[in-house]
C-alpha cells in the first residue's frame, strides 16, 4: 500500500524539484520519513541530500501536532460531521499507545524510531498529545525517534542496494 501511495505522490509531484518532492513525501502522515527516503533513493538523491528534506519535511508538522491537535479535536467533536471521525483516529492512536504510557520517553522513542506501519512522527505526536505528555518531553523524544528511523531507513534504502551493487 505504501509503495503504491508513494508512486501516486510522486507521479502527482512529477516536474517537481527532488528536492521539494521528497519535502512534500515526508510531510505526508503514513508516508513520512520512510516513504521519503525511498522516494529520494529512487530519484537518486545523494544521501546527505535525501536524508535533509526527509527530516525537514518530517518534523515541520509535528510541533502543529503537539501543540493545536488536542484543541482542534475538542472542538470537532462537537460537530455531528467529525465527531466520529475524531473518536475512530483517537482510538486507533490510544491503540498503540500502550508502550508510550509505560515507558513515556523511550517509548516514545521507539514508537516513532522503529519504522513500522502505523508508526512514526505524525503518529508519535499525536499520542503524545493526546496523553498529555509535555513538550520538553515529547519534542526531544520524537526527534530522537526520528534520528532513529532515519538510521534504520537510510541502512535500507541506500545501505543494502550499495551492498547488492558491490557483490554484483
Amino acid at each position: 500500500m505504501m509503495d503504491s501511495l508513494l508512486q501516486w505522490f510522486m507521479d502527482l509531484l512529477n516536474g517537481m524539484p527532488n528536492q521539494l518532492i521528497v519535502f512534500i513525501v515526508s510531510m505526508v502522515p503514513l508516508i513520512e520519513l520512510r516513504g521519503g527516503l525511498i522516494a529520494a533513493a529512487l530519484l537518486g538523491m545523494p544521501l546527505w541530500e535525501g536524508v535533509l528534506f526527509c527530516l525537514a519535511g518530517n518534523i515541520v508538522p509535528i510541533p502543529f501536532i503537539l501543540l493545536f491537535i488536542t484543541p482542534l479535536f475538542n472542538w470537532l467533536k462537537k460537530t455531528k460531521l467529525f465527531r466520529p471521525m475524531v473518536e475512530k483516529l483517537e482510538a486507533r492512536s490510544m491503540g498503540k499507545s500502550e508502550k508510550i504510557q509505560k515507558y513515556q520517553f523511550w517509548g516514545l522513542v521507539l514508537f516513532v524510531g522503529i519504522p513500522l506501519p502505523g508508526t512514526g512522527a505524525w503518529t508519535g505526536a499525536l499520542i503524545a498529545s493526546l496523553l498529555n505528555i509535555k513538550l520538553k518531553k515529547a519534542v526531544p523524544a520524537i526527534f530522537l525517534g526520528l534520528l532513529l528511523a532515519t538510521t534504520i531507513m537510510c541502512v535500507i534504502t541506500y545501505g543494502i542496494p550499495a551492498v547488492v551493487r558491490l557483490f554484483s
